[in-house]
């Protein structure tokens, strides 16, 4: 995951620091002498290492932070404050069209996704912001490229515009006519790249973005290109004036060099990240949110956003009141295990909550295998055993296990970690007094911590 080893080196550095008594000029250089290191074995580029170090002890010494009650917690929040900056500050939008057709030109070298991204903004502006979407093939080099992108299209919704193999410009412009006749939001064009950067890839691309005036040119990069992203970046806002970047493949990237680069040397804000295969894996920017996730304080807005996306708050809600009343079912359990199979991988959900401790690659696997059992014994139950589990015997059990294909003794296991997760959530609300609150997250409860 994008971050994961920045993330760990920063967390012994800190925890490091807080074990200081007091801080002293001394302790903070080799303070930022580690994280200088860090950053450099993150591939962030070395003039925005040596301006990120500079700036964090400049502001440390005018805040005074030698004398201050809790100076960790200050230079926590500085070098927060500092990879926030490096990371655009501001979470930047797109710009759409004051009125009628807004142009999203996609540019990129070959390989870094483009097409696949295509779709993923698509999905985004339709389902996120609502907008009507047509997408223009005009990679028409590619072998499948026109292809690919019609699948895309249908995929996700949009409408899909080709004129096979005919001049790109042509088909750029004859793309916003009928954009404009058919009263679209808006217009993706999807653009040929080059496994490098070539005069005739530049001499189209200005020809097509002459044409039509995009209102936004997005370039491409991948995450994992590390500082090449930075320079690729640079030769293609040369000739086209981008407008901002989308980072492909940043779940796939555990350094994250090229995010924490390519604001502060090229000028243009990241505007979207990839963060998986799936159509719906393309998020905007935020960062100060990635921020917070880069030092370990997880990420509670985002968890939140896509919880409300992707869960149904009323079933949510019905389900917590029972469980917190007691009377929850392993029913009920199941379908808050399968709403919160929906937020992502285990590894995902756990990185987003502050303090929780880091997984290592068994725990999730173990995690993710025990969901998977879990599903499968209650799935092989009657509907009658799944709302009263207590009535189950060795008869039941035994039938239950050879029908799920697991033993008597995970059958076992499922049931008790039932019951302790009812016993949990009574003991929950005689403290809390109140009827929720809680999230339905029981069916969570010790995952990763048992063993099937």
């Amino acid at each position: 995951m994008a971050f994961e080893s920045l993330t760990d080196r920063f967390g012994g550095i800190f925890k490091k620091l807080r074990g200081q008594s007091r801080l002293t000029e001394a302790n903070m250089d080799a303070m930022l002498k580690e994280i200088r290191v860090a950053l450099l074995e993150a591939d962030v580029n070395f003039k925005v290492v040596k301006a990120f170090t500079n700036d964090v002890k400049e502001k440390a010494i005018g805040q005074d932070v030698y004398n201050k009650v809790n100076p960790s917690q200050m230079v926590v929040k500085i070098v927060h404050d500092e990879i926030e900056e490096l990371l655009g500050a501001d979470q930047t939008g797109l710009n759409y069209a004051k009125n009628g057709l807004t142009i999203i030109l996609l540019v990129g070298l070959q390989g870094t996704g483009k097409t696949t991204t295509a779709g993923k903004l698509g999905k985004y502006l339709i389902e996120k912001e609502h907008k009507k979407v047509m997408v223009a093939a005009c990679d028409v080099y590619r072998p499948a490229a026109i292809e690919q992108l019609e699948t895309v299209a249908g995929q996700v919704g949009m409408t899909f515009f080709s004129m096979g193999k005919e001049d790109p410009v042509n088909i750029a412009s004859e793309a916003k006519k009928k954009a404009l006749n058919e009263h679209f939001d808006v217009l993706l064009i999807d653009t040929a790249g080059r496994l490098q950067i070539d005069e005739a890839l530049m001499g189209e691309l200005k020809k097509i973005n002459h044409e039509v005036h995009p209102d936004e040119v997005l370039l491409l990069v991948d995450a994992a290109a590390g500082q090449d992203s930075v320079n690729v970046a640079n030769a293609f806002n040369h000739d086209l004036r981008l407008t901002g970047v989308i980072m492909s493949k940043l779940d796939g990237d555990a350094r994250g060099g090229a995010a924490l680069s390519i604001k502060y040397l090229t000028g243009l804000p990241i505007k979207f990240a990839g963060i998986g295969e799936k159509m719906s894996d393309l998020e905007p920017f935020y960062p100060s949110r990635m921020a917070d996730r880069i030092l370990g304080m997880g990420d509670v807005v985002t968890l939140v956003e896509k919880a409300k996306e992707v869960m149904d708050e009323k079933e949510m809600e019905k389900a917590s009141k029972k469980m917190l009343d007691g009377d929850f079912t392993l029913e009920d359990m199941l379908k808050q295990m399968k709403q919160v199979q929906k937020l992502g991988s285990i590894g995902a959900i756990a990185r987003m909550i502050p303090g929780m401790p880091k997984l290592t690659d068994e725990q999730k696997q173990r995690a993710e295998k025990e969901m998977k059992v879990f599903e499968s014994i209650i799935n092989s139950m009657t509907p009658y055993e799944r709302r009263h589990p207590e009535i189950l015997r060795y008869s039941h059990k035994n039938r239950i296990a050879k029908g799920s294909g697991h033993t008597n003794a995970d059958v076992n296991r499922v049931i008790k970690r039932y019951e302790d997760s009812k016993r949990m959530m009574k003991e929950m609300k005689r403290y809390s007094g109140k009827n929720g609150g809680f999230g339905g997250m029981g069916g969570m409860g010790g995952l990763g911590g048992g063993r099937f």
